[in-house]
């Protein structure tokens, strides 16, 4: 491994992107931008007949924003504070924010509230099936509202072929999704086994245990997996253990 250590962050190309870059330059790294995730909006609404409509996404955030979303009366929860802030800047209250920045933890947060309630969920096309069953295991009505489709980025790879070349020394997996199109990339370039040896000679650094479980189902061993579900601590937390591996 060089001295500045080469870390691939898979983050949509747009100021979270950024953001990532600029951490991952403080923490003395070689950031590798590879975006895996692209939006493909549906115009769709949350659903106004719902006690509780629950955002899970700055993107989603800010595409009901433009689509006129009024929630009136309704109770607006967030997945976690980066939607919340993202809620708030488009100018919506954000009345529930679960403890723990998890699907299950929003499932715990309103278990013992929705007995009979209806609730809205607004999403992506990949959404982790736990909300649904755990808001439906609590007693409540659930319907789901997709709010955009989540695309691979046309010439997204750059990563793939470094980490098939043994020139990656970590990598950032933010979602599930990223990793099975991670894959993808590399199997259209034919390089999907020296890419999975490449991952592991290097730190794979995941955002939540769903993400660890498919990437250990899909042959990637994860190194970290942050307890806060932020890409401030994944981003931390992976170039410490690479800073431990090195030593």
């Amino acid at each position: 491994m060089s001295e500045t250590p080469t870390v691939a962050v898979f983050r949509p190309d747009d100021e979270r992107l950024e953001a990532a870059v600029s951490l991952l330059d403080d923490l003395g790294s070689d950031p590798v931008t590879d975006p895996m995730l692209a939006v493909e909006a549906t115009n769709a609404t949350p659903r106004t007949d719902a006690e509780y409509v629950v955002l899970t996404s700055k993107t989603g955030a800010e595409l009901v924003s433009q689509a006129g979303w009024d929630p009136g009366e309704q109770t607006v929860c967030a997945i976690g504070p980066a939607t919340a802030d993202a809620l708030r800047t488009e100018g919506y209250a954000v009345d529930v924010v679960p403890e723990e920045y998890t699907s299950s933890g929003l499932v715990a947060e309103l278990a013992d509230d929705i007995d009979g309630a209806r609730i809205e969920v607004a999403r992506s096309d990949h959404g982790s099936p736990v909300l649904l069953e755990g808001f439906e295991n609590a007693g409540a009505y659930v319907h789901e509202t997709i709010l955009y489709r989540l695309i691979r980025p046309e010439g997204s790879g750059r990563s793939v072929e470094l980490a098939a070349n043994g020139a990656l020394d970590a990598a950032c997996f933010t979602s599930s999704l990223t990793v099975e199109h991670f894959l993808e990339a590399a199997d259209e370039r034919g390089v999907r086994e020296d890419a999975l040896a490449g991952l592991a000679d290097a730190t794979v650094g995941v955002i939540g245990e769903p993400t660890a479980e498919t990437a250990r189902s899909l042959g990637i061993d994860a190194d970290v997996i942050p307890d806060d579900a932020m890409f401030d601590a994944l981003a931390r937390e992976t170039i410490a253990a690479v800073s431990r591996a090195s030593q």
